[in-house]
């Protein structure tokens, strides 16, 4: 069974609740689209919560979000093929695997690329209060342009996007923080997958990011809601 869910934020409860309900195993990926939190302070106090995900009864795929440090910046983890494409993994928990932005993963016979990241709106409180924030959270250049000779490489035709946040278009404005001044906000990184959204020719495409649950065309946003890829 392969399983795609929202935003999880260091909060695994419900997870263990669905590995209980659905008897999965280690061969059973749960697809985690960002934020997942399990890379959120480093090593010594993020043990605890790989720990517990390692224990669960199921593979833990994880796309980039803005909440949590880039695994390819902790000295700890190394990358490997996974399903055709690199993963980052770290040896004492090998059922947690992180995405690298770009690569293409054959997962139950489905291309899918992987493409994570997104600016923080609540950047200016993190910093206030001292909360962590990430410098390198939405995709650099030098990832979007991998990003884009990948999609170069199958023609832009793909089967599944992954992806933390949406394309501009898309995006659910009815889900947007009222206090935030969306004029302060960056919204690069979706204005960047617009042009690839127009670009690429997909059959379904995955965000969470915005905390809602909402399908429009062929792209849905997950949040705590599970769906089951066919």
């Amino acid at each position: 069974m392969i399983t795609l869910t929202g935003d999880t934020h260091r909060q695994f409860k419900r997870i263990k609740e669905f590995c209980e309900k659905n008897n999965t195993t280690k061969e059973d990926i749960l697809i985690i689209l960002g934020d997942a939190g399990i890379n959120y302070y480093g090593y010594v106090r993020d043990r605890e919560v790989k720990e517990f995900l390692a224990n669960l009864p199921i593979t833990i795929f994880a796309i980039h979000g803005n909440h949590e440090m880039r695994p390819e910046s902790l000295e700890y983890y190394h990358t490997q093929i996974w399903h055709e494409g690199l993963v980052y993994v770290e040896d004492d928990f090998p059922s947690l695997l992180f995405a690298k932005d770009g690569e293409i993963y054959n997962i139950g016979g489905k291309k899918v690329i992987a493409i994570g990241g997104a600016y923080s709106v609540d950047k200016n409180i993190r910093l206030l209060r001292g909360w962590k924030w990430f410098l390198d959270e939405q995709p650099s250049d030098t990832i979007k342009s991998y990003v884009e000779e990948q999609l170069n490489r199958v023609e832009w035709k793909i089967d599944i996007v992954l992806s933390h946040t949406t394309p501009y278009s898309y995006m659910p404005v009815e889900c947007f923080m009222r206090s935030v001044d969306q004029s302060r906000v960056d919204y690069s990184t979706e204005h960047w997958l617009d042009t690839l959204e127009e670009k690429m020719e997909y059959t379904n495409w995955f965000s969470g990011h915005f905390h809602c649950q909402k399908r429009i065309d062929k792209l849905e946003i997950l949040f705590e809601n599970y769906v089951v890829l066919d």
